[in-house]
C-alpha cells in the first residue's frame, strides 16, 4: 500500500496528549499542508491562528467550557491548536476549512502528531468572552471559526483499531 493511502486508513482520532511540544517546524508543515487544501473557485478565504502557549489555549478552552455550561472543559490538554478561520460571508467557507482540517489531520498523522477536531467554537464566535479572545489572536470580527485542530503526542502512544463500514454501491 503507498504511504498516503496508509496515512489515510491509519489516522485515529487522539485524546491521550502528552506534555511533549509539538515543534514550530511541524507546526510550519502542518499549515503548509492546511493551505494547499482546495477551495471553492480558488478563493482561498480562511485565515490560520497558531496557539502554542499553554495559557493562550486553556483560557480558550476555559471561556468555550463556561460559554457552553462545560466547566472543566480543556480541548483534552493539547500542545497545539490550530484555529482555521473564515469569512461568515463565504458562501463555501465551512468547507473549505473542513478541508484544510482533513489535510492538517493527515499531515499530523503522518508527521507521527496526534491530533483531534475540536468543532465547540462553531455557533459560539460572537459571545463576548469568545470573541473577545479570537480578537486577542487576530482572527477577524468578520470571520468565524469553524473547527480546531488539536495537537499533540499521544501520551500512550497506542491507537484502538476501529472497524470503518459504509454502504458503497459502485456502477
Amino acid at each position: 500500500m503507498n504511504e498516503t493511502m496508509n496515512t489515510i486508513l491509519t489516522r485515529r482520532s487522539t485524546r491521550d496528549f502528552s506534555d511533549k511540544a509539538v515543534s514550530r517546524e511541524e507546526l510550519e508543515l502542518l499549515i503548509k499542508a492546511a493551505v494547499h487544501a482546495p477551495t471553492a473557485m480558488n478563493r482561498q478565504t480562511f485565515r490560520f491562528t497558531v496557539l502554542t502557549r499553554r495559557e493562550d489555549i486553556d483560557e480558550l478552552a476555559q471561556a468555550i467550557g463556561k460559554t457552553l455550561g462545560r466547566e472543566g472543559y480543556d480541548m483534552y490538554k493539547r500542545a497545539a491548536l490550530i484555529i482555521p478561520s473564515n469569512d461568515r460571508d463565504s458562501l463555501y467557507g465551512r468547507d473549505d476549512n473542513a478541508c484544510a482540517l482533513e489535510n492538517i489531520f493527515l499531515a499530523a498523522q503522518s508527521l507521527g502528531i496526534g491530533s483531534v477536531w475540536i468543532n465547540q467554537l462553531h455557533g459560539i464566535c460572537n459571545e463576548p468572552e469568545i470573541r473577545k479572545l479570537l480578537t486577542k489572536y487576530e482572527i477577524p470580527e468578520n470571520h468565524v471559526v469553524y473547527g480546531m485542530a488539536a495537537l499533540g503526542h499521544s501520551k500512550s502512544g497506542e491507537y484502538r483499531k476501529i472497524e470503518r463500514t459504509a454502504q458503497v454501491k459502485i456502477f
